[in-house]
């Protein structure tokens, strides 16, 4: 039993230090893209021709506009957020989220999620290929001269229209009141009296720095929901082999650690290329091979997410978006977790009392296991001087030695393992926890009290990790231990090693681990209490 009790404790240790090191390397900033120098396809694809749905109708005439020369810009504000757009490939050139700031500075000011100086760094950029040539710079011009437009309480129409090569190509916005998402729809027609086939493809970009590194359990870089599960495509590796997805995906985009850009192709697009290059990401969406007669029109569109990793926002925005949201092998704890944790927040106010009711109720869930297990270790340690016997006399015998030990434990009435299973339990709930509070944007930048002003990030002044290696060495000194002098003193190395790994945990699960050792010790206190 002692053994057993070392070697988990060595395991817990391991445990949580390879989280440590692998969750909390240093990471560099993401950087914005650099300039994308081509405009040309990146890749072959099959050449099997797919005629495509597409309707007659007479061509609207009041949106034939003529080419214009200079680039122009409409911004579109909402609540939530501000996008800027530009008649140079009506593109997104930038997307500031307004309910987020880059900072918990009072001054800090709002998130910046997107911004381009110019057309290379942009977004949303949409271009066809062979008989579809339109470039993807090409200049648009627009059917309103506002260049700024209100998202109040209906949806917001912007449309963008050019002429080129017997097409005439209009590119539409459709904003939401309350929404993160909102849909760009392209229609091409073609004014030609011969048929034409091609290809048409709507590229997302994200800024992507390869200097920098995500830990495991805050992936940073594209992302692809394929309808059962979450694909995670690794830059770096991308860099190698560009990823290709054939009618095998339901949506795909760039997620960083709290915010996610993301497009649904509907049914316009039959392939998914993702590659990456200097400083960005491409997601880009490839549709079919579709032929257009003459006099013809056809239609092409997408629902695009560009806000952040909640629940509330994602599950609004609809189009599954919400499968960002993956704890991985923890999901089925952390979920309800964090559905607990946000109950108790629409009363309490405040994330840092909220995780504090968390962990009191789920300590009262395992209090009565855990004084189960104290008493066990109590009486462990009564019968130790009789155990000290048995091994003197069948020392020499560990089969004798094993079967007596298991009649004397029966006798008596005591498990040798009734220690080790509380600690054993809660090691998947400290995990669950842990991706919750690591990866979950209502934390980010949420106040506790006093020096504490962000729960998803470390105490700046270590000084609740430093009480709570106190804590653990105090509930240490007043657990029943039947250990041999070297074992304790390879257990008193826990708190200091635990106490350091703490030093940069985020100061939530730092909270959370802080209160669980106070409830522990006033738990064990009230068992030494009561008579034998």
């Amino acid at each position: 039993m002692d053994n057993n009790r070392t070697i988990l404790a060595v395991v817990l240790i391991v445990l949580l230090w390879s989280a440590y090191s692998l969750f909390f390397a240093p990471q560099s900033q993401i950087q914005q893209p650099a300039v994308i120098a081509d405009t040309e396809q990146v890749n072959t694809i099959e050449k099997d021709e797919v005629k495509a749905n597409s309707v007659t109708n007479e061509i609207d005439t009041d949106l034939i506009v003529n080419d214009v020369s200079e680039e122009a810009f409409v911004t579109v504000s909402s609540d939530f957020f501000d996008i800027k757009l530009s008649t140079i490939g009506a593109t997104v050139r930038s997307v500031v989220l307004k309910q987020y700031n880059e900072t918990n500075e009072t001054s800090s000011s709002s998130l910046t999620l997107l911004s381009a100086d110019n057309f290379e760094l942009s977004t949303l950029q949409t271009f066809g290929s062979d008989g579809f040539y339109i470039p993807k710079n090409l200049n648009y011009q627009l059917t309103t001269n506002k260049d700024l437009i209100i998202v109040d309480k209906d949806n917001v129409e912007i449309n963008f229209v050019a002429s080129i090569n017997n097409f005439i190509v209009v590119k539409t916005y459709i904003f939401h009141p309350d929404l993160y998402s909102f849909d760009v729809n392209i229609k091409i027609t073609n004014t030609s009296s011969s048929p034409v086939s091609g290809r048409f493809n709507l590229s997302l970009l994200s800024s992507w720095d390869k200097d920098s590194k995500s830990a495991m359990y805050t992936f940073v870089g594209p992302v692809t929901y394929d309808g059962e599960e979450l694909q995670e495509d690794k830059p770096a590796k991308l860099e190698e082999s560009p990823k290709l997805y054939k009618n095998n995906f339901v949506w795909s985009g760039y997620s960083t650690k709290y915010f996610l850009n993301a497009i649904d192709p509907h049914e316009s697009s039959e392939q998914l290329f993702i590659t990456t290059g200097s400083g960005y990401v491409e997601n880009k969406f490839i549709s079919a091979q579709s032929t257009l007669l003459a006099n013809q029109e056809i239609l092409f569109d997408y629902t695009s997410y560009f806000g952040p990793k909640d629940d509330k926002y994602l599950l609004a925005a609809g189009h599954l978006f919400d499968e960002v949201i993956d704890y991985g092998f923890f999901h089925p704890l952390s979920k309800p977790l964090m559905v607990v944790l946000k109950f108790f927040y629409k009363f309490l106010g405040n994330y840092g009392f909220s995780i504090i009711l968390l962990t009191v109720c789920i300590k009262l869930i395992f209090w009565p296991l855990t004084q189960k297990s104290y008493k066990s270790m109590k009486g462990m340690q009564k019968l130790q001087p009789e155990m000290k016997k048995m091994r003197e006399k069948y020392g020499s015998d560990k089969q004798k030695l094993n079967q007596e030990m298991m009649a004397f434990y029966k006798e008596n009435k005591v498990n040798p393992m009734g220690g080790c299973l509380p600690m054993v339990i809660q090691i998947p709930v400290f995990f669950a926890l842990y991706r919750v509070l690591l990866g979950s944007i209502e934390l980010r930048h949420a106040p506790f009290m006093l020096w504490i002003t962000d729960l998803a990030a470390k105490d700046p002044y270590y000084v609740t990790p430093l009480i709570m290696g106190v804590t653990m060495f105090l509930q240490q000194k007043m657990t029943p231990t039947n250990m041999d002098p070297t074992q304790e003193k390879i257990m008193l190395m826990m708190p200091i090693v635990f106490t350091f790994m703490f030093l940069n945990f985020p100061a939530g699960l730092v909270l959370y681990w802080l209160t669980n050792n106070l409830l522990t010790i006033l738990q064990q206190y009230l068992i030494r209490r009561q008579p034998d």
